[in-house]
């Protein structure tokens, strides 16, 4: 009976259409992505270094994305990144009337993140600022939530340094989900595209952190602004605010391209592969005949 009673609940509640639970999974993903990335962040400033440092923010954001991929890969394929979305359009691999869903979601789950690691923080938050939530200076906490420039960072170099950044994520994203290359094991995939982040956080965080995604930057920094951080949080940094949304967008499309022209354009056509299998198998049947 009871058996019965969850069929029918599932068959009344569950979604058919596949865009929509592909929607859920791109929220839920993000939202995982912001709530353990933002979070290590959060716990390393707040703690005044005490409960954290850089290495313990990029083990936060790798296994926030590695579970996010796990959590939402098997639906949606987990790309909780535009960046990765438009690559996978130019690739014909997303429809592009899914784009602007995966995007929506994408925004959402990272909006939804950030409420919930401010949540999380909220004593010590007020604690650390005595109330008052700064965008720059000492005490600034704004950068818990999105990326701001380095002193010595021009928008040219920022801007460049978001493309080489989200290109080289792309780049290496592919080559692990790409079956006729080596690839990954199954179900590894989430791992060691985690890892992938570890490597660029150590590489290339000098300059901005490393934001490499436009919902995770630009989610977190329309809640601070609605927050109490206010419209500083788009002026700051020489407004700074659309490098991390523009620059991840291009690398995105630049490492796909270059993946594309270099790698899997030349991988062999089935039939090929197929004829270049038995010609080997042909050749190894004659020398063991002679």
């Amino acid at each position: 009976m009871e058996l019965e009673s969850r069929r029918n609940l599932r068959e009344k509640c569950a979604l058919k259409q596949d865009i929509l639970k592909e929607f859920l999974a791109e929220i839920l993903g993000t939202f995982v992505l912001i709530l353990f990335g933002c979070g290590s962040v959060a716990q390393t400033v707040l703690s005044r270094g005490a409960l954290g440092e850089p290495l313990t923010i990029h083990i936060g954001f790798t296994t926030g994305v590695m579970l996010a991929v796990y959590m939402a890969g098997g639906v949606s394929g987990g790309h909780v990144n535009p960046a990765v979305s438009l690559a996978m359009v130019v690739l014909g691999k997303l429809s592009l009337k899914k784009f602007p869903v995966y995007v929506a979601a994408q925004f959402i789950g990272a909006f939804a993140g950030s409420c919930a690691v401010f949540g999380l923080y909220y004593d010590a938050l007020m604690d650390y600022t005595n109330g008052a939530l700064l965008v720059t200076g000492e005490n600034a906490t704004a950068n818990i939530f999105a990326s701001y420039p380095a002193k010595h960072l021009s928008v040219l170099n920022g801007f460049i340094d978001q493309v080489i950044g989200t290109g080289a994520l792309v780049l290496c994203i592919l080559a692990i989900v790409d079956r006729k290359n080596m690839g990954a094991p199954k179900g590894m995939e989430p791992l060691i595209i985690g890892l992938i982040i570890l490597a660029i956080g150590v590489s290339m965080g000098l300059n901005c952190g490393y934001p490499i995604n436009p919902a995770r930057d630009l989610g977190p920094r329309l809640f601070t602004a609605v927050a109490g951080w206010g419209m500083d949080v788009f002026r700051a940094g020489g407004c700074w605010w659309w490098i991390p949304v523009a620059g991840p967008m291009v690398g995105g499309v630049v490492g796909a391209v270059i993946y594309f022209l270099l790698i899997e354009l030349h991988h062999p056509e089935p039939e090929k592969q197929n004829e270049e299998e038995n010609k080997v198998k042909d050749k190894y049947e004659m020398i063991t005949m002679s």
